[in-house]
């Protein structure tokens, strides 16, 4: 009996050591981008995929599941096998902004997760309309303080770009009005049609604008300057300590084994050097991610800790 339980048990390590050793991928890998189709995110994450299914030589599959501000998607991603075949693909900003902003998420943000690779960067571009004679963001902030009330645009509430002008707010005093659309586009929108007086928007959707003189570039949301825009200065410049860029980053169901978040993160860094991937980014006006995984797991805690601090000095609440 004992070397007929022996005999079982070295076969049954022994299948379980096979099932381990398998090559990763071994079969096609979802890509889940918890927002619609066309979005920064999305375009990022198809070129990515399409890169990574050329290098590994398994498709990797974009699938869109958006609503409830990116958290229906990445709720998909949390409660999915953690064995590498689920990957959500999500802007940092709005993951780390979701742990403060909703009142029932089905997840935690950072326990549920594994972090595992920065797909891209972009900053945000601060617009404002030439009619107000600000070139700079002290000059806004001069002309802001001499005139409260003043409406700014947004993507919608609790948005990066509605939490970073009240960031601004709550570093300089100025008092600002909120008004939400749907998109960056309709904030920048507003700007142009005169009915607000800033914005964030994306480089892709001012930078022309501007290069047409109907609108104002102000300030870019990283905290060095960018290297598409090499003559627009940080809002840092003039705000100490801002920074806040818009990262896209792969992240995996926590308990995803180690030598496979390895091989997604090897995987990933190859694929920067596609050439279609490549023109892809040119176009968005974002740059392959550096980070090192572990670089990317203390950077979002230190998001999830400044955004916080933000959502709750704003006192905004999603049930």
């Amino acid at each position: 009996m004992r070397a007929h339980r022996l005999i079982i048990a070295t076969i049954a390590w022994a299948f379980a050591a096979g099932v381990l050793a398998q090559p990763y991928p071994a079969k096609p890998v979802k890509l889940v981008v918890p927002w619609p189709p066309a979005g920064v995110s999305d375009i990022l994450a198809r070129a990515l995929a399409q890169a990574l299914t050329e290098t590994s030589g398994q498709q990797f599959i974009v699938e869109n599941r958006p609503g409830a501000g990116g958290t229906l998607g990445m709720a998909l991603v949390a409660k999915s096998p953690a064995d590498g075949y689920t990957l959500a693909a999500s802007d940092i900003p709005s993951h780390a902004i979701s742990a403060s902003l909703y009142a029932k998420l089905p997840y935690d943000v950072l326990a549920d997760f594994e972090p595992v690779a920065v797909i891209a960067g972009s900053p945000m571009v601060l617009v404002t309309q030439p009619s107000l004679n600000a070139k700079s963001v002290a000059d806004f902030i001069r002309l802001a303080k001499g005139k409260p009330g003043m409406a700014y645009g947004s993507s919608g509430n609790g948005s990066i770009t509605h939490l970073a002008i009240e960031r601004m707010k709550q570093l300089t005093g100025i008092d600002l009005q909120h008004v939400p659309f749907k998109g960056t586009v309709g904030a920048v929108s507003s700007v142009l049609a005169g009915d607000t007086v800033l914005a964030f928007g994306t480089i892709p959707g001012t930078v022309p604008h501007a290069k047409a003189g109907k609108l104002v570039l102000l300030g870019s949301s990283f905290a060095k300057r960018f290297s598409q825009i090499p003559d627009v200065p940080p809002v840092a410049d003039t705000l100490p300590g801002f920074d806040m860029g818009f990262y896209t980053a792969l992240f995996a169901p926590a308990g995803t084994p180690r030598d496979v978040l390895q091989r997604v993160y090897a995987e990933t860094t190859k694929a920067f050097a596609n050439a279609r991937l490549r023109e892809v980014y040119a176009a968005s006006a974002a740059e392959p991610g550096t980070m090192t995984s572990a670089q990317l797991k203390d950077y979002m805690a230190a998001e999830v800790k400044s955004w916080g601090e933000v959502v709750r000095k704003v006192g905004l609440k999603i049930d």
